[in-house]
């Protein structure tokens, strides 16, 4: 049920964001303050250069040195867990312990069956659980989920996917850690949105074939990688992740029995949000410049097909909805959990060189 003030308005919703690094700094708070009916209240972070950030960019938010003083208060709505990815599931159990909301970052968990607990927990506890697979809402993958809505293509029967990037030096962040519980690498850090989109377009995965590689000096975690996968609905997905790609390929490439679909670039709102950007800013969100255009191949006939704006905005702007009226949270955390068991498999075939199967 809504609260309301004295004035008969719904009340603005108090979040905590944990975490202001990359994730929390450029994803998270700016979307969050620039949604109506949310209201970055507090943000957590104990470096000096953050935090004088964070009091520049969102004056009205207090900044907390740990997460004892985050909670101290007790009257947050909703808590961001934005850390390094080792540190998702005993933070997310302190936000359903303290009955808040909770939005966790992508991976949400180190592997499935934690990622279920924790789900068990909050649905327990009657706390709203969620998790930011942000690419969700990228333009280009919009896009393509109302091609494959449609039917243009067909039966679709291959669908390939990349993230590459050329990054041939490596910066010794926790990404690049080698460390299996860090779940640093392209694989996890990458493959959990290729991995998340295949799935949301294509069904549950049985299958899973994967090669992993180290190619950078300087750090121990996979930087190149490829993931091979047969979904129960028959069809092949092929996905590359890569930091050391100086050629990138096709974003998206989908063969289908009546025609084929090719889309190449990244969506801008990444690279909006890193350069200050903030949602609402007066200009158009989530368009590139120039617009990108995919194509759409059938027989002799090719057609450009304008790529949607990106949308990160209303995954917030979902949770807002969710918490304030008891619905469903955007994203499950059953199919989170269900993309940490397809990684799983992955990372185990690239260490044995097997075929591992799921369910």
């Amino acid at each position: 049920m809504t609260e309301t003030t004295s004035a008969g308005e719904a009340r603005v919703l108090r979040v905590g964001l944990i975490g202001y690094g990359l994730a929390g700094a450029a994803f998270h708070a700016p979307i969050i303050a620039s949604t109506p009916g949310l209201e970055l209240a507090v943000v957590v972070t104990s470096r000096a250069e953050a935090a004088a950030e964070v009091a520049r960019r969102y004056p009205g938010a207090r900044v907390a040195p740990t997460v004892d003083d985050l909670f101290a208060p007790d009257d947050l709505d909703v808590v961001v867990v934005a850390t390094t990815n080792d540190s998702h599931v005993p933070l997310a159990r302190r936000a359903i312990e303290a009955g808040t909301a909770v939005v966790v970052d992508k991976p949400v968990a180190p592997s499935a069956r934690e990622a279920r607990d924790l789900a068990a927990s909050a649905a327990e506890r009657g706390v709203p659980l969620t998790v930011f697979q942000n690419r969700r809402w990228d333009g280009d993958f919009l896009t393509l989920r109302d091609l494959l809505r449609s039917g243009v293509l067909g039966e679709v029967h291959r669908f390939e996917s990349r993230f590459e990037f050329w990054r041939p030096e490596a910066t010794g962040n926790w990404r690049e850690s080698g460390d299996p519980t860090a779940l640093g690498g392209v694989l996890y850090d990458l493959g959990a949105h290729l991995v998340d989109q295949a799935v949301e377009l294509f069904g549950p995965v049985v299958e899973v074939r994967a090669e992993t590689d180290v190619r950078r000096t300087g750090t121990s975690a996979d930087d190149d990688a490829f993931v091979a996968l047969r979904h129960r609905s028959g069809v092949r997905s092929h996905l590359w992740m890569s930091a050391v790609a100086a050629d990138q390929g096709h974003r998206f490439r989908v063969l289908g029995s009546a025609g084929a679909y090719t889309s190449d670039g990244l969506d801008p709102q990444e690279a909006a949000l890193v350069a200050g950007r903030v949602p609402g800013d007066g200009r158009p969100w989530g368009l590139a410049e120039p617009p990108r255009s995919g194509r759409l191949t059938r027989g002799e006939t090719v057609e450009e097909v304008p790529v949607r704006a990106g949308d990160y905005p209303a995954f917030y702007a979902a949770v807002e909805r969710a918490v304030r009226t008891g619905g469903e949270m955007p994203v499950g955390v059953a199919a989170a959990a269900d993309v940490l068991d397809v990684l799983a498999a992955a990372r185990t075939s690239a260490v044995t060189g097997t075929v591992q199967t799921i369910g």
